[in-house]
This record gives C-alpha cells, sequence and structure tokens, in this order.
C-alpha cells in the first residue's frame, strides 16, 4: 500500500513539474487515500499483534 501512494506522489510531482494540474492534483488525493488506508492498516494490525501476546 506504501508502494502505491509513493508511486502517486511521483506521478503528481512530475505532472505538476510539467503543468498538469489536474493529473497532479487526482494523483495527489488518490496518494493520500492511499496514505490513510496504509496507516489504518498498519495499527491494526499493531493491536491484531500485541492482542495475540
Amino acid at each position: 500500500m506504501l508502494r502505491w501512494t509513493i508511486t502517486f506522489i511521483i506521478i503528481a510531482l512530475i505532472a505538476g513539474i510539467l503543468g498538469f494540474g489536474g493529473i497532479a492534483g487526482a494523483s495527489a488525493g488518490i496518494a493520500k487515500i492511499c496514505f490513510y488506508i496504509f496507516i489504518i492498516l498498519f495499527v491494526l494490525s499493531l493491536l491484531k499483534g500485541l492482542v495475540k501476546k
């Protein structure tokens, strides 16, 4: 999940440099959503690991 976030951030940066504002904004939005999903899954896996012990 984190790999997708980094990919979309790179796409957003390249699109922003080249002047494609719409694509840059959309890629940044997708990257933000992927990052939040990653954080939620990471916290859930940490909690699951603590409960098993």
